[in-house]
């Protein structure tokens, strides 16, 4: 097992990395892009805090769900789990076309949907 602590640190710095390379493309265009990175970030900043909870192996990829788990421990996640688990609507369908059901996301997802995911990232 890691260093608990060096492993809070490093799933923490991926989820900066993921909500600056969020915002980047954001600003390209790529709403599509920005959307996924966004529900990266605030998976990611999440487990970093189930680590920080002494969790040693933290599995799934639904914001949602880690807030909630966060929750146990800390209850001020109870606010904001359910905000934060809109993200988990940009996990697949912003990369695969079948998970629409019509068109591309890089077509589909519009600038909007990025300010969004990326206000609720942060």
């Amino acid at each position: 097992m890691r260093n608990p602590r060096l492993e809070v640190e490093r799933w923490y710095r991926q989820a900066a990395c993921d909500l600056e390379l969020a915002r980047y493309v954001a600003q390209g265009g790529f709403y599509f892009a920005a959307c996924f990175h966004a529900q990266q970030s605030a998976e990611k900043a999440l487990k970093a805090c189930r680590y920080a909870q002494g969790e040693r192996v933290v599995l799934g990829h639904s914001v949602l769900r880690l807030a909630e788990e966060c929750d146990t421990v800390d209850p001020r996640f109870a606010n904001i789990a359910r905000e934060y688990g809109r993200l988990d609507v940009f996990y697949i369908p912003t990369r695969y076309p079948n998970g629409l059901p019509d068109g591309t996301p890089a077509e589909v997802y519009t600038e909007a949907e990025a300010e969004l995911a990326l206000r609720l990232a942060q």
